[in-house]
């Protein structure tokens, strides 16, 4: 395998006409911070300008991404600061959704928030057994942002995906393929599974598979533009309520929230 330029969070390497982008902050279940944010944008429009057909995005340690780097967010109160975080991820998901080759997400451990956002933004999703996912913005009183209500509209209708974003609730591997969140559940030998399915893809016309992906992209992107502005709109407003603040000293308390509707 041929490694490729690379940042300390965001690893990048090539086989043949297969690319595999791996978040790599391990020791914070790959949580994104700005930085990681940007590396991760950067190299995608790298692979996007390389000769690969099926690019696979998956995380390195214990999981695939516990979401938005929370301790950062929490030691900046001025609000001022989100407008170019939540700029900087509206960029990253419109390069990802219209990327013109086949994005497998392959989940292993936690996929929550922003990290499930991201991973729900592939064409096809492998959950290992070990995976959990969770849409968990609402335990601190905020929304969901990387297009998070965009592409859980996508795959399990809104009335689904309003109550899974109000509930937060964790989904086992099984539970998120119910409700088709996942579109495969592996067993064991997952990082090898993950190999099958994308050299299965390599035997089909990946030309035929990348034109029909940008033909509902390019009818869609508009869409994912407009939630991505809303998502930033709403989440300034959520920073400023109460609910929000109590959520996060409940947070920081190791404590169940109680909110106030305010």
């Amino acid at each position: 395998m041929k490694a490729s330029s690379m940042t300390d969070s965001v690893l990048v390497s090539y086989e043949g006409r297969i690319a595999t982008i791996m978040l790599n902050r391990p020791d914070v279940l790959n949580a994104l911070d700005i930085d990681t944010l940007k590396a991760l944008t950067e190299k995608l429009k790298e692979v996007r300008n390389s000769d690969c057909d099926v690019v696979v995005l998956c995380g390195n340690g214990r999981g695939f991404c516990a979401g938005g780097d929370i301790k950062g967010m929490l030691a900046n109160e001025d609000n001022s600061f989100l407008i170019p975080v939540m700029d900087t991820i509206s960029e990253l998901v419109t390069t990802l959704y219209t990327l013109p080759k086949i994005v497998i997400s392959a989940i292993h451990g936690p996929a929550a928030g922003l990290g499930l956002s991201i991973a729900l933004a592939g064409d096809y999703i492998i959950g290992d057994a070990s995976a959990v996912l969770a849409m968990n913005f609402i335990g601190i009183g905020l929304i969901p942002d990387g297009g998070g209500h965009f592409f859980m509209e996508r795959r399990v209708g809104e009335a689904k995906a309003t109550q899974l974003i109000w509930s937060g609730k964790k989904l086992t591997a099984q539970e998120a393929m119910k409700f088709g969140l996942l579109d495969q559940v592996i067993e064991e030998d997952f990082q090898e599974k993950v190999k099958e399915k994308a050299d299965m893809f390599l035997r089909m016309p990946t030309v035929a598979m990348i034109e029909t992906k940008q033909i509902y992209t390019s009818s869609k992107v508009e869409a994912l533009r407009n939630i991505l502005k809303l998502e930033k709109e709403g989440q300034q407003k959520m920073r400023e309520t109460a609910d929000h603040r109590e959520g996060v000293r409940a947070f920081l308390e190791k404590r169940p929230p109680a909110f106030q509707g305010k």
